[in-house]
């Protein structure tokens, strides 16, 4: 599965953004959907994931109550919708396709997308 991410881009702390990104193919509803961040000189972190019906989501600590993950089978399409951004939310965005939901590694996707930069300013 090919993944292509958009919505990047700069906004004000305290903005927000909404990212989206297509799967080809049409194996998309096969496959748990993650969205990724990765800092310049830090890890690649699980910002959230999604079960293969959207009936499961997971967060990572320091986005919950202010991100929301989302996607559509009919469409082949995840969304993030990121609200009350922070400067610390500054990082290349990555959509990601695998197999686990809860609590995921990246190494629990085999698919990636090229990434979307978002940069929040103080």
């Amino acid at each position: 599965v090919q993944l292509v991410e958009s919505g990047g881009g700069l906004v004000q702390a305290g903005g927000s953004l909404a990212l989206s990104c297509t799967a080809s193919g049409n194996t998309f509803s096969r496959y748990v959907m993650g969205w990724f961040r990765q800092a310049p000189g830090k890890e690649r972190e699980l910002v959230a994931s999604i079960s293969l019906d959207g009936s499961n989501t997971y967060y990572g600590e320091s986005v919950k109550g202010r991100f929301t993950i989302s996607r559509d089978n009919s469409k082949s399409m995840v969304y993030l919708q990121m609200n009350t951004l922070k400067p610390e939310d500054t990082a290349v965005y990555y959509c990601a396709a695998g197999g686990w939901w809860y609590n995921p590694r990246p190494g629990d996707f085999g698919f990636w997308g090229q990434g979307t930069q978002v940069t929040v300013s103080s």
